[in-house]
């Protein structure tokens, strides 16, 4: 009687966020936090950068982003 060893993997879970997500995230956050919004984001993509998280990481860096070009615009008009 023989056994094989079987080892069976768990594909990753994708966790990078639609645009949608990503402006619903920073409508969240400037409506608590207002004019700290992009600087709360970019907290976290830095903590979560400095924990290996790439994705996440990434998907704050955008919402970071977005609540800039938000905040732009806003002023612009």
């Amino acid at each position: 009687m023989t056994s094989t060893s079987r080892t069976f993997r768990i594909p990753e879970t994708d966790f990078t966020p639609t645009p949608r997500d990503v402006g619903a995230m920073a409508e969240v956050l400037e409506g608590k936090h207002g004019t700290f919004a992009a600087a709360i984001a970019d907290f976290f993509a830095i903590y979560h950068g400095e924990k290996g998280d790439a994705s996440r990481a990434w998907a704050w860096s955008g919402v970071a982003e977005l609540v800039r070009s938000r905040e732009r615009a806003r002023l612009e008009s």
